[in-house]
């Protein structure tokens, strides 16, 4: 099984484009500069340039992992990672692979199944962290709502394009 980065590449791009949304005024841009203390001044300042291409990368490491929590069939090559044989056509190994890629490569591989895994991976690995740290920032719960509902959904999406793309 390979690694699609065409796909990945793409799915990173979701968090760039949803937070365009979430944190615009249609959406929660008010109600987040407010738990977080920000004046419209303070949103001028920054190398822009530089924030975007960072958050990119980030958000293309992000979706490098995603691809091991939404694609059930990477645990299965995981087992036989250290196999020198997988790689070696007409050996067991490599036959054993094919034969199970082909009975159940495609299974779970929906778009609607990776949106599931990924947002599961925002309420179970995200929120404790998040909420966490916002806890002892003395955040509030609106702080963490804002903030973590917009990792979920974003993990949700990246999880679906992936599963159902890559």
């Amino acid at each position: 099984m390979e690694f699609n980065f065409l796909i990945a590449a793409a799915a990173a791009l979701i968090p760039m484009v949803l937070g365009f949304i979430w944190y615009s005024p249609i959406a929660f841009q008010k109600a987040w500069m407010k738990v977080c203390g920000f004046t419209e001044e303070d949103l001028k300042g920054g190398n822009m340039a530089l924030i975007f291409i960072l958050s990119y990368v980030l958000s293309f490491l992000l979706a490098i992992i995603l691809n091991t929590f939404v694609i059930h069939q990477f645990g299965f090559f995981s087992t036989l990672m250290g196999d020198p044989d997988l790689m070696k056509e007409g050996t067991e190994t490599y036959q054993y692979a094919q034969d199970f890629m082909a009975k159940y490569g495609d299974n779970f591989r929906t778009f609607k199944h990776g949106a599931l895994h990924g947002a599961m991976l925002g309420i179970f690995a995200v929120l404790p962290v998040m909420g966490t740290n916002a806890m002892f920032e003395r955040k509030g719960f609106k702080y963490i709502a804002i903030n973590v509902g917009y990792w979920i959904v974003c993990l949700a999406l990246m999880g679906g394009v992936i599963c159902e793309f890559a």
